[in-house]
């Protein structure tokens, strides 16, 4: 790898040279040269690895600047993400406590040297980045640094960010082995950042979907109550002094209405609820749904299940959304005194299960349709498991999601 620094010069990292050396050493120096290449292969895998586990963009940005503080053995690391305004979007360090970052001040503006790495997209190693031209200042309570490595993060030919460490631990300051190596990290950086961005962005797509959905159905089910609720109430007020026994039968109509109107709107309120799947996990999200649930309603919600595997988010959200749609259906029409929850990993199968005892159903009906058993089916497909509904009337419903753990 020739960059800057090294031009006119061959990389001893390549593998044809690393050959042509360990060609000529003793067993034991070949031996010792594969241990370190080894040792240094498997640092830069475990950083990535750290890396890409998180799909949250400002996670990322944290993991990238912890590990190749780590990768480098760096006393400073910083990550700075560019706006349009010649500023950062996002500035993260590490090294610098809260106490230092608040003496700082506000967030570094594109100058002196970060604006040089922006505009010029290379990397730079420097043994004292103060005696450099581009270099400006530093605000008084900054921490001194000597020895500096920046490399930018790239998308194709779009800077994503630039990522810069100081004051190397071990004492004759950043080699071009460390260059190399930081070069090889920011580009897998490049595209874990990439995806989580991408991630977050379908996050945000499915909010507004899952909005928009919600509103349908205030609209088609809420206001409609609503409306009859208000036609419904001035015929009684009509017919109290011409007909009272009619006006009664219509005022019985409206609490019966009142009453359908409060329990689409329970079920609509309990779906907005925020799933904060990624601070409480998967169990502990829908022990707590089902908690306000049981508060809610009348039946007895019942909830067991311990704590689960890691999982995918993906595979996390269509658990919790058939959950939410099969307790839904069953407090709006299966009319049963008890509905239970469970959740459990069984070998490799992550599993689902709800169950009410209430009226059932035929499930080769046409009429089920409507209670969203299409959607739970394409919910559990697209996550590369199954759904089985088994219902008979009089005997309850049992609904089981099983998707790969």
């Amino acid at each position: 790898m020739t960059t800057e620094g090294s031009a006119g010069r061959t990389s001893e990292g390549t593998p044809d040279r690393v050959a042509e050396k360990d060609a000529g050493r003793s067993p034991d120096r070949v031996v010792e040269g594969t241990s370190e290449r080894d040792a240094v292969l498997h640092a830069v895998s475990s950083a990535v690895l750290a890396v890409t586990r998180h799909l949250s963009a400002r996670e990322v940005l944290q993991v990238i600047v912890r590990s190749a503080r780590t990768l480098l053995d760096a006393r400073y690391a910083a990550l700075g993400v560019p706006d349009d305004d010649g500023s950062f979007a996002e500035f993260v360090a590490e090294g610098v406590s809260d106490k230092q970052w608040e003496a700082i001040g506000p967030l570094p503006r594109q100058h002196g040297m970060l604006a040089a790495m922006l505009r010029e997209a290379a990397p730079v190693r420097l043994p004292d980045i103060r005696e450099d031209p581009r270099f400006e200042w530093w605000p008084s309570a900054h921490p001194v640094m000597k020895d500096f490595i920046g490399v930018p993060i790239r998308d194709a030919d779009h800077v994503l960010g630039i990522i810069f460490l100081a004051n190397k631990r071990a004492p004759g300051g950043f080699t071009q082995e460390d260059q190399d190596l930081l070069t090889l990290f920011a580009a897998h950086a490049a595209i874990a950042l990439t995806n989580a961005r991408l991630y977050e962005r379908g996050r945000e797509l499915t909010i507004v979907e899952e909005r928009n959905r919600m509103a349908r159905e205030l609209h088609d089910a809420v206001t409609q109550k609503l409306f009859s609720l208000r036609l419904t109430a001035k015929a009684a007020a009509a017919l109290v002094a011409s007909d009272p026994e009619r006006a009664m039968t219509e005022i019985d109509r409206v609490q019966r209405l009142a009453g359908e109107a409060l329990a689409e709107l329970r079920a609509v309120i309990v779906e907005l609820r925020p799933a904060e799947l990624d601070r409480h996990g998967l169990a502990e999200t829908l022990r707590k749904h089902v908690g306000v649930l049981d508060r809610l309603y009348p039946e007895d919600i019942s909830f067991a299940g311990g704590p689960l595997c890691d999982l995918p988010p993906v595979t996390e959200v269509t658990v919790l959304r058939v959950a939410q749609e099969a307790l839904h259906n069953a407090l709006r029409h299966a009319h049963a005194s008890a509905i239970h929850v469970s959740l459990e990993t069984a070998g490799a199968r992550l599993r689902l299960e709800v169950r009410d005892d209430g009226d059932g159903f035929d499930t080769e009906s046409p009429t089920v349709r409507g209670l969203g058993l299409l959607s739970m089916r394409d919910r559990a497909e697209a996550a590369g498991g199954s759904l089985l509904v088994s219902s008979e009337a009089g005997a309850g419903t049992t609904l089981r999601l099983e998707v790969p753990a």
